[in-house]
This record gives structure tokens, C-alpha cells and sequence, in this order.
């Protein structure tokens, strides 16, 4: 061994370089090998919903491009809890995967104890879709506008319902969130599921709701059984250009939008990410893949690694604020 080398393995913190050289090096061989074997897609959610749509829409063709099969497991429960904490404790090595949701931002504040921390325990790959959601009221209601019905319950306080798919759910938050801004007094009508809200929301039960958008609620709103007022992007959705955003109706700063991004466990390889990332760009600028989205009512949306942990950063932030102000509880 020669002096120089013999001295920086002397020297205290010696062996952690050296030991970290290695480290690094088997991660750039790991990476370069990477895929080796399928690759574990968990769901945190049941098949059929739109999570599972954006996973099926996408899962071909990145296992054509990664050169591996694509393994779609969904695992519902507790609100995307159990999915999660399955990916969270996996080998970070790129093989199992979790497609997650703006609800695991939200589970931050809202459940306690949970088994993983959202931040330090993932390691953000990309979004993937952004879900424009849609206020929407029952036409009955004397408003055609997110001014018109701020105004309206404004003189009418405590007298207007919404509808959820219950306590805790992204449509809950969402609709906190434009109560607290445009400082409205409307009651909360929490359901099992999104259906039976839009059910009553039809039937004039209910006077409003947030929903995402999908083809059962557009198709509504087309056959005039509900009046879409706006949708709450930050900027005008692609699919519903016609629609202002709650933003431009009155109430600057409003945002509250689904999507669905990928993840990995904490301390994969920044080669694998990268790969991963690259590769699902690619696939959501296919124009097959856009259609697919498109018809789920999603717009594809992949953003740098970086770019999306800022963001998720920053939804824990939001909705950390709108649930304490609620005083929020999830059943």
C-alpha cells in the first residue's frame, strides 16, 4: 500500500471515505444493471378507481422501455396507509415502487402515528397526472359563477351543504379550504365514497361539492344535472379550458388539485431515479399513453425529481394549515 493511501486509511474519518467510495461505486454498478428482475408497482388502492387507471395506463409501456414486466399489486386500506408503509420499508433498490396520491400529503397531519414519514422515508421519482377537480353545485341553486355563489352563501350562512367522500378525503379538504378563504359558513355532508355524494348532489340533497374530474361527473354536467362553476387548478386545465379556476374568480391563491406521482423508498440510487424518471417521461409523452390519461380525465404531468419533492414538501405544508384550522378528524 503506498503512503498516501495508507495514511488516509489512518486518519479517523479514513475508512468512512473509503468505505463510502465503495459504496458509491456498487450503486453505480447497480444502477447501470438496473432493472434486473420485474419491478413491484404498489397501489395503495382498490382496482377499478383512478389511481389504478393511471398505473394500468402507463404500466406497458414502461416495462417495454425498462425491459422488465411492470407487476400492478394494489393494496387498499386505511387510506392509502397500508400500500405506503409496504413501499416504505422495501429494499431501496429501485424494485418496488409506489404510485401515490395528494391524499398521502394530506395523511401527514391528518392520522398520527403514522408508520413512515412522508418526507424522509420516500425518495420522489416524478408525478405523473394532475386530476382537475370541478366545483360543482346542483342547478336548482340560483348561481353561475364562483362570485355569485360566495355572495350568495355569504347571505345565506349555515343554510348551504357540501358533499364529500367523507371525513378526511381530498373533496373534505378541498372544500376547507374554500370555506377558510372566502370565509363562508356552509355545512359538511360527509359520505362513503364519492357516488353517493354525487348522487345527492344530483338530486338537489346536498347544494355543492368539489369533485374530481371524471367522465360520469363531465357527463353530468353536459346532460345539465349539475352546473360546473370553475375548476381549482392553479391555471385553467387543459381538458376543461372553458372553465375558469377558482383562482380568477375572486379568490387569488386558491389551488386544490389531485395527482398521482411515483415514489421509492429512501436511499435508492440517484442513477435508478434518474433512469425511472427519464424513462416515465418518455412514456406519458406517448401519445397512446396521453389519450388513455385524458380519457381518465387526468393531463399528464412528469416534473424532474427535485421539482416534485418541492411540491409535495409543499402540500404537506398547505393542508397541514387546513386541517388544524378545521380541527379535522378522519372516522
Amino acid at each position: 500500500m503506498n503512503q498516501d493511501k495508507e495514511s488516509a486509511l489512518l486518519h479517523p474519518n479514513g475508512m468512512a471515505r473509503a468505505l463510502c467510495g465503495c459504496t458509491c461505486l456498487l450503486a453505480t454498478v447497480c444502477a447501470a444493471d438496473y432493472p434486473a428482475r420485474p419491478i413491484r408497482l404498489v397501489v395503495p388502492y382498490a382496482p377499478g378507481g383512478p389511481t389504478d387507471a393511471t398505473a394500468r395506463a402507463i404500466n406497458g409501456k414502461l416495462g417495454t422501455a425498462l425491459g422488465q414486466t411492470i407487476l400492478l399489486d394494489n393494496r387498499p386500506g386505511a387510506g392509502s396507509i397500508v400500500g405506503s408503509e409496504i413501499v416504505a420499508k422495501a429494499a431501496a433498490d429501485g424494485h418496488t415502487l409506489l404510485l401515490f396520491t395528494a391524499a398521502n400529503t394530506m395523511n401527514v397531519t391528518l392520522v398520527p402515528n403514522l408508520p413512515y414519514d412522508m418526507v424522509k422515508d420516500f425518495e420522489p421519482i416524478t408525478m405523473l397526472v394532475r386530476l382537475p377537480s370541478i366545483v360543482v353545485i346542483t342547478p336548482a341553486l340560483p348561481v353561475k359563477s364562483v362570485q355569485e355563489l360566495v355572495a350568495y352563501a355569504r347571505a345565506h350562512p349555515g343554510k348551504l351543504s357540501y358533499a364529500s367522500a367523507g371525513n378526511g378525503t381530498p373533496m373534505h379538504l378541498a372544500a376547507e379550504l374554500l370555506k377558510s378563504m372566502a370565509g363562508l359558513d356552509i355545512v359538511h355532508v360527509p359520505y362513503k365514497g364519492s357516488a353517493p355524494a354525487i348522487t345527492d348532489l344530483v338530486a338537489g340533497r346536498v347544494q355543492l361539492s368539489l369533485i374530481g374530474s371524471s367522465p360520469t361527473l363531465l357527463a353530468l354536467v353536459k346532460e345539465d344535472k349539475l352546473r360546473a362553476l370553475a375548476t381549482t387548478n392553479e391555471t385553467r386545465s387543459a381538458l376543461l379550458p372553458h372553465l375558469p379556476t377558482v383562482n380568477e374568480s375572486g379568490l387569488p391563491g386558491f389551488q386544490s388539485e389531485g395527482w398521482h406521482g411515483l415514489a421509492a423508498p429512501a436511499r435508492t440510487p440517484r442513477a435508478v431515479v434518474t433512469r425511472l424518471y427519464r424513462e416515465i417521461d418518455a412514456v406519458l409523452r406517448d401519445a397512446d399513453t396521453r389519450a388513455i390519461l385524458q380519457r381518465n380525465g387526468a393531463e399528464p404531468a412528469a416534473m424532474p425529481p427535485a421539482q416534485f419533492a418541492q411540491i409535495i414538501r409543499s402540500e404537506i405544508d398547505k393542508w397541514a394549515r387546513v386541517v388544524k384550522q378545521s380541527k379535522m378528524r378522519v372516522d
